[in-house]
Order: structure tokens, then C-alpha cells, then sequence
């Protein structure tokens, strides 16, 4: 039996490689979101106002990616793998359980799903009804979902104390 849980808990280790996929893929969002800057920085004074703040919406959504993505491979690297030497910066993650990273992740999804919908919305003339029904209908989704994930950890960190 002791051998079983020190194979299950050795296996944990298999994250690892996932949480260092996820920096490469952290690599990714900013070689795409300077990409992004560097493509509209020579045409500003010709772009209308509104393609700049479409643009700018797309800069906040890689940067709200980009920040999901770091709170996802460092806690869970710290809740599921091992701690991180105590480091003063990194006191907020010594805080977080599995249920305050759901919680944080969904509300990330609702703050994502928010900028897409603004920019379907500010392109509204050229979307389909349909679209913009179903992209409202999944961001109150995600939403509720969040509230209620919200609600839980309370409802739990309550009856923990």
C-alpha cells in the first residue's frame, strides 16, 4: 500500500512539463501581442478610432490571457507539484487553494469573454444577430457559472473557520 501512494504521489510530477508548455505558450501570447503592436504602431494616424480600440481590446485580451495562463502554471505548479522557496513577490500564491484558482480563472473567462463580446458588439453592423445572441447567451453562461463558483468557496471557506 505504501508503494501505491508513493507511485500516486511521485506521478504529480508529469505536471511539470505541462506547466513548462504553458510558459511557452506564455512565450507566445507576447511575441503575438508586440506582433500585435508593432503591426499598427506605423499606421496610427491613419486607423480610425474605433480600429484602435478594437486593437487595444485585443492587446487587454492577450494581456488577460497571458495573465490567466501565469496564475494557472504558478499555483498550480505550487498546489499540485511542490512550494516555491518563500519569496516575498510571491506571497499572494501561497494564499490560493484549488477552489480560489477556480474561482480566479473563471472570473479571467468572464473578464475574456467580456472583450470579445464588446468587440462583437462594436463591429455589431457586420455580425450576424444569431452570433451576437448565442456570444451574449455564453457570456452570461460563464457569468452565472462564476458567480456561482464564487459563491461555493465562500459557502466553503465558511464552514472551513
Amino acid at each position: 500500500m505504501k508503494l501505491l501512494s508513493n507511485i500516486m504521489l511521485t506521478t504529480r510530477w508529469i505536471l511539470a512539463p505541462m506547466f513548462l508548455g504553458l510558459s511557452a505558450a506564455l512565450l507566445l501570447i507576447a511575441v503575438k501581442f508586440f506582433g500585435e503592436i508593432i503591426h499598427v504602431f506605423p499606421q496610427i494616424f491613419e486607423i480610425a478610432e474605433s480600429e484602435l480600440v478594437l486593437m487595444v481590446l485585443s492587446l487587454i485580451d492577450l494581456a488577460l490571457v497571458g495573465s490567466l495562463v501565469v496564475m494557472v502554471m504558478l499555483s498550480g505548479y505550487e498546489n499540485f507539484i511542490s512550494r516555491f522557496d518563500k519569496n516575498e513577490s510571491l506571497d499572494w500564491l501561497h494564499k490560493m487553494d484549488a477552489n480560489s484558482l477556480k474561482v480566479k480563472v473563471a472570473t479571467s473567462i468572464v473578464a475574456i469573454s467580456s472583450i470579445h463580446l464588446l468587440q462583437l458588439f462594436m463591429d455589431a453592423q457586420d455580425v450576424a444577430n444569431d452570433k451576437l445572441l448565442w456570444s451574449v447567451i455564453i457570456h452570461l453562461t460563464f457569468v452565472v457559472s462564476a458567480f456561482i463558483m464564487g459563491y461555493m468557496d465562500k459557502l466553503t471557506k465558511s464552514k472551513a473557520v
